[in-house]
């Protein structure tokens, strides 16, 4: 039997690492049909944002409480599951509690899991009364309407479930232990800190019941990790892994400077100093923005993936406030899903097949983009350093480079700059002549 169980265990274990790395692999290359950028400088910085932004949650302690809540459900969750790699060796070598003949140590850790298991859980219910019952504006927004609301809520149902598993297990196995029933008998590890107190609850069954419960949680508590981890790819919780490389190639030049696109810098250049323009044309066309997620650069797309859906862009953004359609979480939103569909074009036709849509307009408005103040709030907000800016700019760009789209008002603006040099209808003379009135 053990050695069915072993070979179970170790299918599921395969199966389970195999569609994680299907699902990575397609990520990767959906990334990848972004534009090639260039990050590469000041790696010190680099890896100061990753340890102060994605390991330390830097900007999420801007709401103190929030932050303190978000911790511990991020850090708790990941260090409790260091116990993941016990129950990946006993399930492979068919063992009970592998590394318990580190006695007093073994315990000790045991216990501190225990007490960062109630601390996710307490955290999780928290949140899930923040969402569902207190109704926190940034949180029950439009934008999260059907399944994006779902999906929050269905992961901290699973991790209030993992952690009740977890605490569960150790009450039956302790319990088993004192009772010196089978394999667990051969196992003292004495009482842990929390799930000891389930002793009382659990008492009145028999030792095979309690066993069956143990057994139970041990393979509901693995297959629930193992689940967990294939979700990602298909939830905002992406960002558990996206955000160490997204904290790492987040932009350092300073907050609200645009990136100008050379050829544009260039034009002005020849246009104040003839003499240095080329006599040659340029060899192939320039594209000017983006229109469709293909236009946008890699980074763009990590961003997008990266998103965590807390709103916190949305929330500073004045458009967003002041009523306007525009919300950068959307944006970001509405990016991962055009890139999701254009992949899912790809693994179906071996290549991407036109399918007459874009990520402008049918997935982003004119309205949207316009509303934008360029004022770089949701930036500075956003607590992995996502631009939904950048994304904004790239396509306003097209609108009125590629298509001559643009308000009267910014035309009459544009045709100044290009004529006068300044968005007034004066020459530079004329605008110098006040000095003289004065």
């Amino acid at each position: 039997m053990h050695l069915l169980l072993e070979i179970i265990f170790i299918a599921i274990l395969a199966f389970a690492i195999w569609f994680f790395a299907k699902n990575v692999k397609k990520i990767s290359r959906n990334i990848q049909l972004g534009r090639k950028d260039e990050i590469n400088d000041h790696k010190d910085l680099r890896w100061k944002n990753v340890l102060l932004l994605a390991f330390g949650q830097k900007k999420m302690f801007k709401k103190p409480v929030v932050g303190v809540l978000h911790f511990l459900v991020y850090a708790g969750f990941i260090i409790i599951n260091i116990e993941v790699m016990e129950i990946l060796l006993d399930g492979i070598l068919g063992k009970h509690r592998l590394f318990s003949f580190a006695g007093g140590l073994y315990t000790f850790l045991i216990d501190c899991f225990e007490i960062l298991a109630f601390l996710v859980l307490a955290s999780c219910a928290i949140f899930l009364v923040r969402r569902n019952i207190l109704k926190i504006k940034r949180l029950n927004n439009k934008d999260l309407n059907g399944w994006p609301k779902t999906d929050a809520n269905a992961i901290l149902c699973t991790e209030i479930i993992l952690m009740s598993l977890f605490l569960l297990m150790n009450g039956c196995d302790t319990l088993l232990q004192q009772r010196g029933f089978g394999e667990y008998g051969e196992t003292i590890t004495g009482n842990f800190v929390l799930s000891q107190f389930l002793h009382p609850l659990l008492s009145g069954l028999s030792s095979p019941a309690l066993e069956g419960i143990e057994r139970t949680c041990w393979w509901l508590h693995i297959v629930g990790i193992l689940a967990f981890l294939n979700y990602l790819p298909y939830s905002k919780h992406l960002h558990i892994i996206l955000a160490f490389p997204n904290a790492y190639y987040s932009r350092l030049i300073p907050e609200g400077e645009m990136k100008n696109m050379k050829d544009i810098q260039n034009e002005v250049l020849y246009a104040m100093q003839p003499e240095l323009a080329p006599t040659e044309a340029p060899s192939e066309k320039t594209n000017f923005g983006a229109k469709d997620v293909f236009d946008l650069s890699w980074k763009n797309l990590l961003d997008a993936y990266s998103c965590t859906e807390c709103g916190r862009c949305s929330a500073a953004c004045p458009a967003n406030q002041t009523g306007k359609l525009l919300s950068p979480r959307n944006i970001m939103m509405q990016t991962r899903d055009r890139l999701t569909s254009v992949g899912e074009n790809i693994d179906k036709n071996g290549k991407f097949e036109e399918d007459n849509k874009s990520l402008l307009r049918d997935y982003i408005s004119e309205e949207e983009l316009r509303a934008c103040t360029t004022c770089n709030a949701c930036v500075e907000e956003c607590p992995v350093s996502i631009s939904p800016l950048d994304i904004i700019l790239q396509m306003r760009r097209y609108l009125v480079m590629e298509e001559s789209n643009a308000p009267a008002e910014w035309n009459g603006m544009f045709s100044n700059t290009e004529t006068n040099f300044a968005p007034w209808k004066f020459s530079p003379d004329d605008r110098d002549a006040w000095v003289n009135e004065m």
